[in-house]
C-alpha cells in the first residue's frame, strides 16, 4: 500500500512540473525586436539628413555635390522661361551682383511641371536666360519638384518648409487659380507654381520658403543678414 502511494505521489509531483509556465522571452531579445529596432535607428537617421547629403545635377549631367555649397548661403529656385513670373530672373541677377561676393549663391532648377512653362532643352534654358537677362549664375538639370520623380533635394526642402502663403498684388489671382487645381494646397507642402524660393543659412537650415508671388528684391534684407 505504501509503495501505491509513493509511487501516486511521483506522478502527481510530475504532472505539477510539466504544467509550471516557462519563463517568458522579454520582446527584446527576439530577433523581431532587433530588427525593428535597425529600422527604426535608420528611419532616424534618414530623417536628421542634411541639405549637404544630397547631390543634384548640373545642366550637362553631371553630379554636384550639394556638400560643394557649405559655409554658402542659398537661394534655391524651381523656374521657367515662359512664366508670368520669369521676369523675376531680372531680380534673381541683381541679388547674384549684390551678395554673391559675399558668400551666396542662387540654385536656379528650371521645372515644366506648371503650364508646360519651361519646354526647352537644358541648353536652350541657359542660352534663354543669359540672352534676355545676362544671368551670371548658371542653371542645373530640368528637374521634378512634385510627384513620384521629385527630385530628393525637394523632398527634403519641402519637409522642412510648407506653403508659406501668397502675398502682394498676385496674391488673390494666385489663390483662384490654383485653388482650382487643388482646393487643399493651403494645407500641404507641394510646390505651388514657378519661381518657389528656399533660403537655406550658412549652417545649411532652411530658414524660410517664399511663395512665387514674393520678389526677389523683398528677400534681399534677409539675405544679407545671413551673410
Amino acid at each position: 500500500m505504501k509503495k501505491i502511494i509513493l509511487t501516486l505521489v511521483c506522478i502527481i509531483f510530475a504532472v505539477l512540473s510539466c504544467n509550471k509556465e516557462k519563463p517568458a522571452v522579454k520582446a527584446d531579445e527576439t530577433p523581431a525586436k532587433t530588427e525593428t529596432k535597425e529600422a527604426t535607428e535608420q528611419v532616424k537617421e534618414e530623417k536628421e539628413m542634411s541639405i549637404y547629403d544630397f547631390t543634384v545635377k548640373d545642366r550637362k549631367g553631371n553630379d554636384v555635390p550639394m556638400s560643394n555649397f557649405k559655409g554658402k548661403v542659398l537661394l534655391i529656385v524651381n523656374t521657367a522661361t515662359g512664366c508670368g513670373f520669369t521676369p523675376q530672373y531680372e531680380g534673381l541677377e541683381k541679388l547674384w551682383k549684390e551678395y554673391h561676393h559675399k558668400g551666396l549663391e542662387i540654385l536656379d532648377f528650371p521645372c515644366d511641371q506648371f503650364g508646360h512653362q519651361a519646354p526647352g532643352t537644358d541648353d536652350e534654358i541657359h542660352q534663354f536666360c543669359q540672352a534676355k537677362f545676362a544671368t551670371s549664375f548658371d542653371n542645373f538639370k530640368k528637374i521634378e519638384v512634385n510627384g513620384e520623380n521629385e527630385l530628393p533635394l525637394y523632398t527634403f526642402l519641402k519637409s522642412k518648409k510648407s506653403f508659406a502663403g501668397f502675398t502682394g498684388e498676385k496674391a488673390e489671382f494666385m489663390d483662384g487659380f490654383i485653388t482650382k487645381m487643388d482646393p487643399d494646397y493651403k494645407n500641404n507642402s507641394k510646390i505651388k507654381w514657378n519661381f518657389t524660393k528656399f533660403l537655406v543659412n550658412r549652417e545649411g537650415e532652411v530658414i524660410e520658403r517664399f511663395e512665387s508671388t514674393v520678389e526677389p528684391a523683398e528677400i534681399a534684407d534677409k539675405i544679407n543678414s545671413l551673410l
